[in-house]
Protein backbone atom coordinates (compact mmCIF):
# COMPACT_ATOMS: atom_id res chain seq x y z
CA UNK A 1 0.00 0.00 0.00
CA UNK A 2 1.01 3.49 -1.03
CA UNK A 3 0.14 5.44 2.58
CA UNK A 4 1.35 3.69 5.65
CA UNK A 5 -0.85 2.30 7.87
CA UNK A 6 -2.21 4.24 10.49
CA UNK A 7 -0.86 2.92 13.76
CA UNK A 8 -3.90 2.93 16.37
CA UNK A 9 -1.28 4.44 19.09
CA UNK A 10 -1.04 7.81 16.33
CA UNK A 11 -4.75 8.35 15.67
CA UNK A 12 -6.51 11.14 16.71
CA UNK A 13 -9.65 11.09 18.74
CA UNK A 14 -11.74 11.34 15.37
CA UNK A 15 -9.91 8.48 13.73
CA UNK A 16 -10.31 6.08 16.49
CA UNK A 17 -13.94 6.88 16.90
CA UNK A 18 -14.53 6.13 13.46
CA UNK A 19 -12.55 3.03 13.30
CA UNK A 20 -13.73 1.38 16.40
CA UNK A 21 -17.74 2.25 14.57
CA UNK A 22 -15.84 0.13 11.14
CA UNK A 23 -14.24 -2.51 12.99
CA UNK A 24 -18.17 -3.17 14.95
CA UNK A 25 -20.05 -3.37 11.74
CA UNK A 26 -17.56 -5.01 9.80
CA UNK A 27 -15.69 -6.74 11.86
CA UNK A 28 -12.21 -4.92 11.22
CA UNK A 29 -10.73 -2.01 9.35
CA UNK A 30 -9.57 -3.00 6.02
CA UNK A 31 -8.82 -2.54 2.36
CA UNK A 32 -10.14 0.90 1.22
CA UNK A 33 -10.77 1.85 4.76
CA UNK A 34 -7.17 1.82 6.02
CA UNK A 35 -6.68 4.71 3.03
CA UNK A 36 -9.99 6.19 4.07
CA UNK A 37 -9.08 6.97 8.00
CA UNK A 38 -6.53 9.30 6.45
CA UNK A 39 -9.53 11.59 6.39
CA UNK A 40 -11.80 10.49 8.95
CA UNK A 41 -14.91 12.63 8.09
CA UNK A 42 -14.78 11.20 4.53
CA UNK A 43 -14.10 7.67 5.57
CA UNK A 44 -16.87 8.08 8.15
CA UNK A 45 -19.92 9.30 5.06
CA UNK A 46 -18.21 7.06 2.70
CA UNK A 47 -18.73 4.14 5.14
CA UNK A 48 -22.39 5.38 5.84
CA UNK A 49 -22.66 5.71 2.27
CA UNK A 50 -21.60 2.09 1.50
CA UNK A 51 -23.19 0.47 4.52
CA UNK A 52 -26.53 1.84 2.54
CA UNK A 53 -25.60 0.48 -0.34
CA UNK A 54 -24.48 -3.11 0.75
CA UNK A 55 -26.92 -3.58 3.53
CA UNK A 56 -30.37 -1.76 2.91
CA UNK A 57 -30.41 -0.44 -0.43
CA UNK A 58 -34.12 -1.32 -2.74
CA UNK A 59 -32.18 -3.64 -4.84
CA UNK A 60 -31.74 -7.50 -4.14
CA UNK A 61 -28.16 -8.76 -2.49
CA UNK A 62 -27.64 -10.43 -5.69
CA UNK A 63 -27.62 -7.25 -7.80
CA UNK A 64 -25.85 -4.76 -5.17
CA UNK A 65 -22.83 -7.39 -5.39
CA UNK A 66 -23.29 -7.32 -9.08
CA UNK A 67 -23.07 -3.56 -8.48
CA UNK A 68 -20.10 -4.20 -6.86
CA UNK A 69 -18.77 -6.58 -9.21
CA UNK A 70 -19.02 -4.37 -12.76
CA UNK A 71 -17.55 -1.28 -11.46
CA UNK A 72 -14.58 -3.39 -9.83
CA UNK A 73 -13.99 -5.03 -13.13
CA UNK A 74 -14.78 -1.57 -15.07
CA UNK A 75 -12.19 0.01 -12.83
CA UNK A 76 -9.69 -3.27 -12.86
CA UNK A 77 -10.07 -2.96 -8.54
CA UNK A 78 -9.00 -6.10 -7.98
CA UNK A 79 -9.59 -6.42 -4.12
CA UNK A 80 -13.23 -5.47 -4.62
CA UNK A 81 -13.52 -8.33 -6.87
CA UNK A 82 -11.86 -10.77 -4.77
CA UNK A 83 -13.79 -9.80 -1.36
CA UNK A 84 -16.56 -9.96 -3.15
CA UNK A 85 -17.54 -12.45 -6.54
CA UNK A 86 -18.09 -15.41 -4.14
CA UNK A 87 -20.75 -13.45 -2.56
CA UNK A 88 -22.42 -12.56 -5.65
CA UNK A 89 -22.65 -16.25 -6.85
CA UNK A 90 -23.79 -17.42 -3.69
CA UNK A 91 -26.81 -14.95 -4.34
CA UNK A 92 -27.20 -16.32 -7.41
CA UNK A 93 -25.31 -14.50 -10.19
CA UNK A 94 -24.04 -17.80 -12.45
CA UNK A 95 -20.90 -18.48 -12.18
CA UNK A 96 -20.11 -18.53 -15.73
CA UNK A 97 -21.11 -14.27 -15.67
CA UNK A 98 -18.80 -13.80 -13.15
CA UNK A 99 -16.35 -15.36 -15.33
CA UNK A 100 -16.76 -13.95 -18.01
CA UNK A 101 -17.35 -10.42 -16.55
CA UNK A 102 -13.87 -10.84 -15.13
CA UNK A 103 -12.57 -11.98 -18.50
CA UNK A 104 -14.51 -8.56 -19.91
CA UNK A 105 -16.55 -10.97 -22.15
CA UNK A 106 -20.78 -10.06 -22.45
CA UNK A 107 -21.59 -12.24 -19.46
CA UNK A 108 -24.91 -14.05 -20.00
CA UNK A 109 -28.07 -14.70 -17.38
CA UNK A 110 -30.41 -16.73 -16.09
CA UNK A 111 -32.70 -14.21 -15.06
CA UNK A 112 -34.03 -10.91 -17.45
CA UNK A 113 -34.24 -9.12 -14.20
CA UNK A 114 -30.34 -9.22 -13.85
CA UNK A 115 -29.69 -8.79 -17.70
CA UNK A 116 -31.45 -5.51 -17.78
CA UNK A 117 -29.65 -5.19 -14.52
CA UNK A 118 -25.95 -5.52 -16.56
CA UNK A 119 -27.25 -3.70 -19.20
CA UNK A 120 -27.93 -0.54 -17.50
CA UNK A 121 -25.39 -0.46 -15.38
CA UNK A 122 -22.27 -1.44 -18.15
CA UNK A 123 -23.99 1.42 -20.61
CA UNK A 124 -23.69 3.90 -18.07
CA UNK A 125 -20.16 3.51 -17.39
CA UNK A 126 -18.79 2.63 -20.45
CA UNK A 127 -20.77 5.75 -22.57
CA UNK A 128 -22.14 7.89 -19.74
CA UNK A 129 -25.38 7.48 -20.99
CA UNK A 130 -28.35 5.26 -20.72
CA UNK A 131 -30.17 4.72 -23.98
CA UNK A 132 -34.43 5.28 -23.79
CA UNK A 133 -34.57 1.53 -24.47
CA UNK A 134 -32.23 0.64 -22.02
CA UNK A 135 -33.65 2.99 -19.52
CA UNK A 136 -37.19 1.75 -19.96
CA UNK A 137 -36.35 -1.89 -19.55
CA UNK A 138 -34.33 -1.18 -16.38
CA UNK A 139 -37.35 0.57 -15.25
CA UNK A 140 -39.73 -1.96 -15.48
CA UNK A 141 -37.62 -4.02 -13.30
CA UNK A 142 -37.05 -1.59 -10.47
CA UNK A 143 -38.90 1.54 -10.76
CA UNK A 144 -37.27 4.77 -9.61
CA UNK A 145 -35.79 4.22 -6.33
CA UNK A 146 -34.06 0.64 -7.90
CA UNK A 147 -32.81 2.83 -10.39
CA UNK A 148 -31.62 5.38 -8.30
CA UNK A 149 -29.81 2.76 -5.88
CA UNK A 150 -28.39 1.47 -8.61
CA UNK A 151 -26.84 4.69 -9.53
CA UNK A 152 -25.89 5.04 -5.98
CA UNK A 153 -24.35 2.14 -6.50
CA UNK A 154 -21.76 2.11 -9.42
CA UNK A 155 -21.08 5.63 -7.70
CA UNK A 156 -19.68 4.39 -4.82
CA UNK A 157 -18.42 1.30 -5.91
CA UNK A 158 -16.30 3.27 -8.44
CA UNK A 159 -14.96 5.61 -5.81
CA UNK A 160 -14.24 2.62 -3.82
CA UNK A 161 -12.33 1.15 -6.63
CA UNK A 162 -10.15 4.28 -7.78
CA UNK A 163 -9.38 4.16 -3.78
CA UNK A 164 -8.19 1.07 -4.28
CA UNK A 165 -5.84 1.28 -7.42
CA UNK A 166 -4.38 4.79 -6.35
CA UNK A 167 -3.06 4.20 -3.17
CA UNK A 168 -2.18 0.57 -4.53
CA UNK A 169 -4.28 -1.55 -1.21
CA UNK A 170 -2.77 -4.85 -1.00
CA UNK A 171 -4.35 -7.99 -2.65
CA UNK A 172 -5.71 -10.30 -0.07
CA UNK A 173 -2.70 -13.07 0.57
CA UNK A 174 -5.04 -15.61 -0.11
CA UNK A 175 -6.00 -14.56 -3.44
CA UNK A 176 -4.87 -14.88 -7.06
CA UNK A 177 -5.24 -11.68 -8.97
CA UNK A 178 -8.82 -12.42 -10.80
CA UNK A 179 -7.65 -10.24 -14.22
CA UNK A 180 -6.45 -11.49 -16.97
CA UNK A 181 -5.28 -8.43 -18.21
CA UNK A 182 -4.17 -6.96 -14.88
CA UNK A 183 -1.19 -7.70 -12.73
CA UNK A 184 0.06 -5.33 -9.61
CA UNK A 185 -1.40 -1.78 -10.84
CA UNK A 186 -0.69 -1.82 -14.05
CA UNK A 187 -2.43 -3.70 -17.35
CA UNK A 188 -0.11 -6.13 -19.35
CA UNK A 189 -0.19 -7.17 -22.91
CA UNK A 190 -2.58 -9.99 -24.12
Amino acid sequence: MRLPLINPDDMTLRQREVAERIAGRRGAVRGPFRVWLNSPELCDKVESLGAFLRFDSSLPLRLRELSLLIAARHFDAQYSWNAHWEKAVSEGIPVDAVRAIAAQATPVFDNEEDAAFYGFCTELLENHFVSAETYERALAFFGPEGLVDAVGSLGNFSMLAMCLNAFEVDLQADREPPFPDIRGYARIAQ
